[in-house]
């Protein structure tokens, strides 16, 4: 049996202006990857919802995947989901992101952890990468570029 691939998963948003950034670090079979990315005009939903898309969007579907995060955004949004499936609260905005998002939780294999950004940790170093996209994203809006290799050294994975 393989070891589940790991994701580290952060996020940083500004609600009054409305601007969002996402970092994320992958392990997987021992090889270590990772993005970050940003946007304006976007709300913590939306930031959330497009982070959680793009840290599985890669991955093969019979992949186990550990999603680790102290994101309250990002733990919220299986709740969320299943809230939407029984009809209570179906989303209103975000309807593309929310779709992604509801393949990519009904992977099998895919649990979303609660996790401690403390210093030394991947969530620490991905914290600091979603910062950094989060003021990229103030001048530059929209974008998202892998974090270079040599960075992800230093990730605590």
């Amino acid at each position: 049996m393989s070891l589940p691939v790991r994701i580290w998963l952060e996020i940083a948003h500004h609600g009054a202006f409305r601007i969002g950034g996402w970092a994320f670090v992958r392990e997987n079979a021992g090889a270590v990857s990772g993005a970050a990315g940003g946007a304006r005009r976007i709300d913590l939903e939306g930031a959330a919802l497009r982070a959680m898309a793009t840290a599985v969007a890669s991955l093969p579907p019979a992949e186990a995947v550990q999603l680790h995060t102290s994101s309250s955004a990002v733990l919220a949004i299986p709740g969320r989901l299943s809230a939407a499936e029984a009809g209570t609260e179906p989303p209103t905005e975000h309807l593309a992101l929310w779709a992604q998002v509801a393949t990519a939780l009904r992977r099998p294999g895919l649990v979303v952890i609660p996790a401690s950004a403390a210093p030394g940790t991947p969530s620490a170093f991905a914290t600091a990468w979603a910062d950094l996209a989060y003021e990229r994203a103030k001048t530059k809006g929209e974008f998202a570029a892998p974090i270079p290799k040599g960075n992800l050294a230093k990730a605590g994975v």
